[in-house]
């Protein structure tokens, strides 16, 4: 059985709750987050404790991997190092500029620690990743393109979510369709970030904010925003609770390449979401039993999906693998 802890409890938090209770070779020993007497109004089946006391557990709970389920801008570059150096640990750091500093942070603590950390799990970075590097692999000299959307980011969402003055926020993000059709089309354009994508952002204010200050802020915004034609749009908190409480999302990972005698081939991978952080959620718990196999193997620093065997993410045995799913 292994022990699951899970940390922050927002719509990631509660989709790993979820997925750890469908699997079972998991138990989930305990939440951990900055708000326990507000969770433990939700949740009853299981402790829900202080980050400050996953450090010094209390008797009789014992987490093998935690889950880190917090945000990418300010949550996970802070907890990933502190939990790395106590347990294992898997994320969805998103921000794709930042990985490789990620990466490095947390496999330096790891490695002294002896720890297992999966960084980047999720659907883009993560299985996405994978689609790419198989498309480079199979089509040597293939041009990749990953469209994003139509669907909520919550990367994105949360980055909107620390411009001061703002109380809630979802972000949009809406691939450009006439770039997808090129693509299919079998062209193999060179496309700028604003060429395949917009940004719809939805804000909830705080009363009396600046709304030109916030908008500002989020457009500019570097890595996030700044290099997509965004637009931001101010409704209230109603509006936000009635249009926007689901998380879908989709998304299209194409490479484009000449085999052999110049045949055009086209690899093309989809997602359909209709919970972008349940199923970010699951990724997250498969990784979970990842990393404590990895542990269990002897394996030590910070890992991708791009660098550990696929079948260890299955809670089946390699001949099941092989006979049900080769």
């Amino acid at each position: 059985m292994i022990n699951i802890g899970i940390v922050g409890y927002g719509n990631i938090g509660r989709g790993a709750k979820k997925a750890v209770e469908k699997n079972a070779d998991m138990k989930l020993v305990a939440i951990f987050t900055r708000r326990p007497e507000q969770v433990r109004k939700e949740v009853k089946d299981v402790p829900v404790l202080h980050n400050d006391k996953a450090f010094l557990l209390p008797r009789g709970i014992r987490a093998d991997v935690m889950i880190l389920c917090g945000g990418s801008k300010k949550d996970i570059p802070v907890q990933g190092p502190q939990f790395a150096a106590k347990f294992n640990t898997v994320d969805s750091f998103d921000t794709h500029a930042d990985i490789p500093r990620h990466f490095q942070q947390m496999d330096s603590v790891a490695k002294k620690k002896r720890s297992v950390c999966i960084i980047s799990a999720g659907w883009d970075p993560g299985i996405f990743s994978l689609e790419r590097v198989l498309g480079d692999a199979f089509l040597p000299g293939g041009k990749p393109y990953t469209f994003w959307g139509k669907g909520v980011s919550q990367g994105h969402s949360d980055a909107a979510r620390t411009v001061e003055g703002v109380l809630d926020a979802r972000q949009y993000t809406i691939p450009i369709e006439g770039a997808i059709q090129r693509v299919r089309a079998g062209e193999t354009p060179e496309f700028s970030k604003r060429e395949m994508h917009k940004r719809l952002v939805y804000i909830v204010a705080e009363e009396g904010a600046d709304e030109e200050k916030i908008r500002g802020e989020i457009v500019e915004m570097p890595e996030q925003f700044a290099e997509y034609d965004t637009e931001v749009k101010f409704i209230s908190r109603e509006q936000m609770a009635r249009d926007h409480s689901t998380y879908p999302h989709n998304g299209l990972v194409l490479t484009s390449g000449l085999t052999g005698n110049g045949n055009k081939q086209i690899l093309e991978y989809k997602c359909q979401l209709e919970s972008n952080p349940e199923f970010t959620a699951g990724i997250l718990v498969a990784c979970a039993r990842a990393a404590y196999r990895m542990k269990e193997k002897g394996y030590k620093g910070a890992f991708t999906l791009l660098d550990f065997p696929l079948g260890l993410l299955s809670p089946h045995s390699g001949e099941v693998l092989k006979r049900r799913f080769m």
